[in-house]
């Protein structure tokens, strides 16, 4: 963990951010990327109704394709990585109902792969329409997991106080000795570096300063 005399200079405002690392094939990224977003690839397979090992297997093949097609994700506005993720999801959904559908016709046919075949193939570009609140909240928190150590424990204490324990901002400025402005300041420097991790570029600057 990055000690306070070296915490302000250890991450640059530079930084890369976790997506454009996926895209260079850094290991150390693609283990965070999955610890990440894994859970929630698993999630929206079930929600269109995989059993755990068919969920599991198509979550490979979603992960595949997205190590060959990051390099070209492009953040515009009105998007979001997960939009993006999602629609690589729907794709390889499809896909693979449609191989089993044909696998259940050439041995007699079976109407539940057809059935979940058309809800497959008519799904919406909107993620959020297959991700509970529990999902998107536990996708934030393993968020929160990957970026704390890369801030001092006094600038963690500060937004978790303000952010996660909603303490209003005066009160814990002065108990920190720090103005107001202080405490809206850290709050933004994390919750940026937590979009920057979760794969929005819009989200810029060091993890702490």
């Amino acid at each position: 963990m990055p000690t306070s005399s070296t915490a302000s200079s250890e991450y640059s405002a530079t930084s890369p951010s976790l997506i454009r690392r996926v895209a260079t094939r850094d290991p150390e990224a693609w283990r965070r990327f999955t610890r990440l977003y894994g859970p929630l690839v698993f999630h929206w397979c079930r929600q269109q109704g995989l059993s755990e090992h068919d969920a599991a297997d198509v979550m490979q093949d979603i992960f595949v394709s997205v190590a060959r097609a990051v390099g070209a994700y492009e953040d515009r506005t009105g998007s979001s990585f997960r939009g993006w993720l999602w629609t690589i999801t729907r794709n390889q959904l499809v896909t693979f109902v449609r191989k089993r559908t044909r696998q259940g016709e050439a041995n007699g046919g079976t109407a539940n792969w057809q059935q979940l075949l058309n809800v497959a193939e008519s799904l919406s570009d909107d993620p959020d329409q297959f991700t509970s609140q529990f999902e998107i909240d536990a996708l934030y928190r393993r968020g929160l997991e990957l970026v704390r150590q890369e801030f001092r424990p006094r600038t963690w204490e500060i937004f978790w106080r303000n952010v996660v324990e909603d303490q209003p901002t005066d009160a814990i400025a002065g108990e920190f000795g720090i103005s107001t402005n202080s405490v809206r300041q850290t709050r933004s420097r994390v919750l940026r570096r937590i979009r920057q991790e979760l794969g929005d570029r819009s989200g810029s600057g060091g993890a702490d300063a």
